[in-house]
């Protein structure tokens, strides 16, 4: 049978990383997980309990826009964590932020258009783009800037569209208001479209993280209720676009999708007033950072990118191996601590760097990083 060119896409390594984990736990052995970014924690207790005593109405499609009521405390997380005034006409509620990212590129490009990506970053940008008929552009970045996308870019590449996020996967790196302005400012200049992927807001340490939509209306604002509000197995996500494009995204959601799962609705409605259980998680990840960048370092792997946000760690491994691969292949077998290798998110430099994620129990990060230590020490001697 004859197949189509857009199923042609890479591997998401680590799923293939996190089957190889389960076959091991199969055969017997404790893993530790720290290849995947999932927090150990599920969906608020308190949201939970709400949604269960709902249960008993039924449940059907919803309009294709998403829940009026859900769109309307979206709008207001906007006034309540950035001070911005969103009409909550402009929220879209999305099968995951995965189904976002199909709506927005499939409402914003043409075939073939080139729309650019900042290396090293989530890979499954690049899969979709190419599975819709796009053309991704990786932009190298380096340590220097951040690890993120300069204005320059959006020329020198020729692009007609821009991913940008903030803080960023696999890096943990965030853009401050200056830098999300001068990106905007750049793909006004060339009529390219920019893509904010906002899904690891709430997760940050420091510095609170700026919505792209505090410098500008002419974006495509992607989030989701997996990261911040532990929920990624109900796959329930958000868009927020221009105006004038509300009605071209409901009719693509309408088609695509009909409607994100009205159950995953209820829950994430409830789920944003659960603030206190969720600041808890919160903390779970600032221990876990702390404990990450120290266990790192006395593992002797200490050249990584600052994580600003989110809950990871970009390790440059380079002394230590050329095939970040195999070497992630070898700390599952002799360590039990499964990890990410770089070339996820970065096919031309990715094999000198690994994923770290600390979603997890700060017990399974603590007796990760012994392991990791242990091992790292076996491998020098």
């Amino acid at each position: 049978m004859r197949h189509s060119m857009r199923g042609d896409v890479d591997p998401f390594i680590v799923m293939d990383v996190m089957e190889a984990a389960r076959k091991a736990e199969v055969a017997g052995r404790h893993i530790i997980h720290m290849e995947v970014g999932q927090p150990g924690t599920g969906a608020p207790q308190a949201a939970k309990t709400k949604l269960m005593a709902e249960m008993s109405n039924p449940l059907g499609y919803t309009v294709g826009l998403g829940l009026p009521e859900l769109r309307a405390r979206i709008a207001q997380h906007y006034a309540e964590w950035y001070g911005v005034t969103i009409d909550p006409a402009r929220v879209v509620i999305t099968s995951g932020a995965s189904g976002a990212f199909l709506l927005a590129f499939s409402a914003l490009f043409d075939n073939d258009a080139r729309v650019g990506l900042g290396t090293p970053c989530y890979p499954s940008y690049r899969q979709i783009l190419k599975a819709v008929g796009l053309t991704p552009v990786d932009i190298p970045t380096t340590f220097a800037q951040r690890f993120q996308p300069l204005p320059s870019d959006v020329a020198q590449y020729n692009l007609d569209g821009l991913i940008v996020a903030s803080p960023a996967n696999p890096t943990g790196t965030m853009l401050d208001q200056d830098a999300l302005a001068a990106l905007a400012a750049a793909c006004d200049g060339r009529g390219a479209a920019l893509i904010s992927d906002e899904i690891y807001h709430g997760i940050d340490y420091d510095t609170s993280p700026v919505t792209a939509l505090q410098v500008t209306d002419e974006v495509y604002v992607v989030n989701s209720f997996s990261k911040y509000f532990s929920m990624t197995g109900w796959r329930v996500g958000w868009m927020i676009v221009p105006q004038d494009h509300v009605r071209r995204i409901e009719r693509l959601a309408q088609n695509m999708f009909i409607c994100a799962p009205h159950a995953a609705q209820r829950l994430a409605l409830h789920a944003m007033d659960c603030t206190d259980e969720l600041e808890v998680n919160k903390a779970v990840y600032a221990t876990n950072r702390a404990l990450m960048i120290a266990g790192l370092k006395a593992a002797g792997l200490t050249r990584f990118a600052p994580p600003d946000g989110a809950f990871y760690v970009y390790v440059d491994v380079s002394d230590h191996t050329d095939d970040a691969l195999a070497f992630a292949a070898e700390i599952l077998e002799k360590a039990g601590v499964a990890v990410t290798p770089g070339l996820d998110f970065d096919a031309s430099r990715g094999h000198h760097w690994l994923r770290f994620s600390y979603a997890r129990a700060t017990a399974d990060i603590t007796e990760g990083l012994d392991r990791l230590a242990r091992f790292m020490h076996e491998r020098q001697t």
